[in-house]
């Protein structure tokens, strides 16, 4: 009864032991964070903020747009076409 007892003992060491090292982390990394991990930190920070997904006036957060703004295409096809007539 004294040998498993210790062993279960040594089992529980291991486990805090790898708990202790998980909860620690490995610091920073460089680069940018992968969008699951800013989603889920974006999420638990509002939820830590009563705000629910709303960008603080009440209203829901937009989605940030990427790549070329409206318009600007046709400004450069425009630009050209003036430089070579």
């Amino acid at each position: 009864m004294l040998a498993e007892l210790r062993l279960e003992r040594e089992q529980l060491e291991e486990a805090i032991l790898t708990l202790e090292r998980l909860a620690r982390g490995r610091g920073r990394r460089r680069g940018r964070p992968p969008s699951w991990l800013k989603d889920a930190t974006n999420a638990s920070l509002l939820l830590e903020q009563g705000l629910d997904d709303l960008n603080g006036n009440g209203l829901p957060a937009e989605p940030k747009r990427r790549g070329r703004p409206p318009g600007s295409k046709t400004k450069i096809v425009a630009a050209t076409a003036e430089a070579a007539g």
